[in-house]
């Protein structure tokens, strides 16, 4: 899924700017790149370990948020003269810049993944790779590792494979951009095919069992020299680009369970009782949800635009909770094995640009792929790795969900005593009378408290700011 929007800009928010510097100490956010790093990045930018083969001829492209430049991820998508798909997804080499127990490296398992707020992104590795010499941007030839993935008629794949290679951009996408083309019909077969391949992989997900939510995303957007917090319901052309890097960690992770040696992404199967608590909700909402339809089958069928129906998806993301990291070497069979949500093995592999884990396992594939054995440094590093990425994946998340309770605070400390149109979107089990309403305008979420009734889940209700304090990051509702 594209990553959340958050940006300020102009001058306006002064304030908000000081609160997200306190925001960054208090989280013990990596500032600067000590001198040793960014001089080990400016050499690796200038002379990085180049690849024999030359894919340059590929026209591939990419598809991000119009202001990305740590660009990952290329694809070229082609049909196969006898029938299916050619999948050409090439994915930033950052282990051709990165010297293994160097400063450059030891920083990347500080910061183990890039982190976003309105005002700055902290990236894993300093601007000359994560936005110069290692980013796929257009008309630069780049190392990188290109998976070939042949897939049949109905989108399976028959045959896969990684290995290093020069490739070169043509061109810098933009998923609204991309879903107009194709809803118009004038997109070139290449990006004409992300919907048909797309729509293949969606439909084998749903064979599967597995499910991929559709949640609206609350953003902090540019607007007008200052910034404003809407809401965002997914493309159908973010799900197709995501089905393209899902199937990829799909193959990935196999590629490491027939060698032998790999970290998989999982996340266990969820308890009856979240399943359950999911089955409240769905009655509270007044979601029909009949005992013999899957799961997985009725979130596909809701709509996100559809108040109640995107209380549910929020809710759904419960489901998710417990996901990590296992590590598995020796041919053993590791356990869990299997992401719930893709029902599949999957692991990560797609983004060694922003999160660290990549890099490695970008390594194991190609290593796999090639029959050869692993390097030492990877061995070296796999034990380690999911402790890291636990950590490192939890302020990220700390990160973003704080920096967006800022902006909620600022915008709204003016407006304590007002009253909003809302949504109640989740309702404590233990608490009935807390929760958490979804505002329609401004897109704010926040907590709100009721003295009585317990609160109406999936409801439309009429809430009064009590409190907002950018100092503190909170927001606080009362029912009207």
């Amino acid at each position: 899924m594209p990553r959340r929007h958050l940006h300020i800009t102009g001058t306006d928010g002064a304030a908000l700017r000081a609160a997200l510097r306190d925001l960054r100490t208090k989280l013990g956010v990596p500032r600067q790149f000590p001198a040793e790093v960014l001089a080990e990045a400016e050499r690796a930018a200038r002379g990085p370990r180049l690849p024999e083969y030359d894919a340059t001829e590929l026209p591939l492209f990419t598809i991000d948020p119009p202001a990305s430049v740590d660009l990952d991820q290329a694809m070229h998508l082609a049909r196969r003269p006898g029938g299916g798909y050619r999948v050409h997804y090439a994915i930033a080499d950052v282990a051709a810049f990165v010297t293994p127990g160097g400063p450059l490296d030891a920083e990347a398992h500080r910061r183990v993944t890039t982190l976003y707020f309105p005002d700055e992104r902290v990236p894993l590795h300093p601007a000359p790779l994560s936005e110069g010499a290692a980013s796929l941007l257009p008309d630069r030839t780049r190392p990188a590792l290109l998976w070939r993935l042949d897939l049949d008629p109905d989108g399976r794949a028959e045959a896969v494979d990684v290995r290093r290679a020069l490739v070169r951009s043509r061109a810098k996408l933009d998923y609204d951009g991309v879903q107009k083309a194709i809803d118009t019909g004038t997109a070139e077969e290449p990006l004409a095919l992300l919907k048909d391949i797309g729509r293949l992989r969606e439909a084998l997900e749903r064979e599967r069992g597995g499910i991929s939510l559709n949640v609206p995303e609350q953003e902090i957007v540019g607007h007008d020299g200052g910034y404003r917090l809407g809401y965002r319901a997914p493309l159908p052309a973010d799900g197709w680009n995501a089905q393209i890097s899902l199937m990829t960690g799909m193959a990935a992770a196999d590629l490491m369970l027939a060698a032998g040696t790999g970290i998989l992404r999982t996340l266990p199967t969820a308890p009856d009782g979240a399943v359950g608590r999911l089955r409240r909700a769905a009655k509270a909402l007044r979601i029909d949800w009949p005992h013999h339809v899957p799961y997985a089958e009725l979130v596909r069928s809701l709509d996100p635009h559809r108040p109640a129906h995107a209380a549910f998806l929020q809710e759904c993301t419960s489901l998710l909770r417990g996901a990590g990291y296992t590590v598995f070497t020796g041919g053993q069979t590791p356990d869990p094995a299997v992401h719930a949500a893709v029902a599949a093995p999957y692991t990560h592999c797609t983004a060694p640009l922003r999160r660290l884990v990549d890099r490695y396992t970008g390594e194991l594939c190609v290593a796999a792929a090639a029959g050869a054995g692993t390097p030492e440094w990877v061995l070296s590093a796999l034990a380690a790795l999911p402790r890291e990425m636990t950590e490192g994946t939890r302020l990220a998340n700390t990160a973003e969900r704080e920096s967006v309770d800022l902006v909620e605070a600022a915008l709204l400390q003016d407006r304590v005593g007002e009253a909003f149109e809302a949504t109640v979107i989740d309702v404590r089990d233990a608490e009935p009378l807390v929760g958490t309403v979804q505002l329609a305008d401004p897109a704010v979420v926040g907590r709100v408290e009721s003295a009585g009734p317990a609160l109406p889940l999936g409801e439309r209700v009429r809430v009064r700011l009590t409190h907002a304090d950018p100092g503190t990051a909170k927001v606080l509702f009362a029912l009207a």
